[in-house]
């Protein structure tokens, strides 16, 4: 039981790594086709470009995880706070 452990966190790890590298080629191919706009992929990359920057930039990469959460959690209170406000003053 203790071998297959290791066995399944590493099959887990291939799995992720392959679904993230599925997501990227076809998104790429839908922004070439253009089904999908660039500012909707740049909405969907940008916690990933916030990790990978504050990952070199602050000393730990468990402290970039947790800003960049941080960071994403006030980026969609001010996208709904917005949101809201143009709906109630119908802009």
């Amino acid at each position: 039981m203790e071998g297959i452990v290791p066995l399944a966190i590493w099959a887990a790890l291939i799995l992720l790594g392959l679904g993230l590298v599925a997501q990227v080629i076809f998104g790429l191919r839908n922004l070439t086709y253009g089904k999908i706009s660039p500012i909707s992929m740049l909405i969907v990359v940008l916690p990933v470009l916030l990790m990978v920057v504050l990952g070199f930039t602050v000393g730990s990469w468990a402290q970039a995880g947790v800003i960049t959460v941080l960071v994403m959690f006030v980026l969609t209170a001010i996208a709904l706070l917005l949101s809201g406000l143009r709906n109630m003053f119908s802009f």
